[in-house]
């Protein structure tokens, strides 16, 4: 018998039979793990069902390449004021589906458990949007695509900065970028750039930047590999109201 036991957040739950559960969780030592839940349709683990639940997991299988059976229990909770906030509830749901998609099955990511956490305490507190940003930001480098926005990639000073390299990920500033401008993608002030723009465009910039890189790295459109909907849904709530 295999199996292991942590902390995990719970990342995707889908009816299984009459009475069970499928469970997707990200687990702060193991990584993403997927597994049943004998009577996970009840009353007594709705508190623990749900996408951004910490909890306390209990894995096992006969074998490693078994989907497994888990154990779940109430850790930590800090829902409640996402739940009375729509932006936010789109937020929890857009993280919790990029970790499912985009994580590799069974690969311990620690520092990004970590970040997760952080920001699923953020949104349970008004000005959340800039702490998702900085967890995109995360999960681009630990998946090894980390974007590199501290200096300018042709001259190497660090002031100025106004755009990023679509095919690098560095930073450029106003001054090596004269006549490539259209080639390059706006960096918002909230990543560094040298740009005084209001919030709520600085936000949906940022989103535009970290969303450009996941959907080039992670969702290339390769076997059906798009980026989640409920990204895109959170993208949209930032984007600018037609007048």
């Amino acid at each position: 018998m295999i199996r292991w036991e942590g902390e995990a957040v719970v990342l995707s739950v889908r009816r299984h039979g009459e009475t069970s559960a499928l469970i997707d969780v990200f687990a702060a030592d193991a990584g993403r793990y997927g597994g049943v839940v004998r009577g996970g349709s009840g009353r007594r683990l709705r508190a623990a069902l749900q996408p951004g639940a910490v909890v306390q997991a209990n894995w096992q299988a006969r074998l490693d390449q078994h989907l497994g059976s888990l154990s779940l229990e109430p850790r930590r909770q800090h829902l409640g004021g996402v739940l009375d906030d729509p932006a936010a509830l789109a937020a929890l749901s857009s993280a919790c589906a990029l970790l499912l998609r985009a994580l590799p099955e069974r690969q311990p990511q620690p520092n990004l458990y970590a970040h997760s956490l952080l920001l699923m305490g953020a949104l349970s507190a008004p000005g959340w949007a800039p702490s998702y940003v900085m967890w995109e930001m995360e999960l681009l480098a630990a998946l090894g695509f980390g974007l590199d926005l501290h200096c300018c990639a042709v001259t190497g000073v660090r002031e100025g900065l106004r755009y990023v390299s679509p095919r690098t990920g560095r930073a450029v500033s106003a001054t090596a970028a004269l006549g490539w401008e259209a080639k390059l993608l706006p960096l918002p002030g909230i990543l560094g750039g040298d740009m005084a723009q209001d919030s709520a465009t600085d936000i949906h910039q940022a989103l535009n930047l970290t969303g450009y890189f996941i959907k080039r790295h992670l969702f290339d459109g390769s076997a059906g590999a798009q980026t989640p909907e409920a990204r895109e849904r959170l993208a949209r709530l930032f984007a600018p109201k037609a007048e």
